[in-house]
């Protein structure tokens, strides 16, 4: 893995331009995002994701530890409930 999450966003941004709302893209640049520490950037994508792929097990897991990052704890709890990792 290079490591390269500015050069892999700029991809994901252009794919999105190219086929807008596509879950994949999506969920990926919303991964890459968190690794960059973007966390706000990481829920807006996760969200319209869970919007066209709703109660996916990995978009839930991404968006409880993002929201973990933010400190957003009852959040979190209430997303991972979701996904019964409790």
């Amino acid at each position: 893995m290079l490591d390269d999450y500015h050069g892999t966003l700029k991809d994901f941004d252009k794919v999105d331009v190219l086929e807008p709302n596509n879950a994949f893209t999506l969920k990926r640049r919303g991964n890459v995002k968190k690794m960059l520490e973007d966390y706000h950037g990481t829920l807006e994508d996760i969200d319209k994701t869970n919007v066209l792929q709703p109660n996916n097990a990995f978009i839930l897991i991404i968006h409880a530890h993002t929201n973990w990052n933010l400190n957003n704890y009852q959040i979190k709890l209430e997303t991972m409930y979701k996904v019964d990792l409790f």
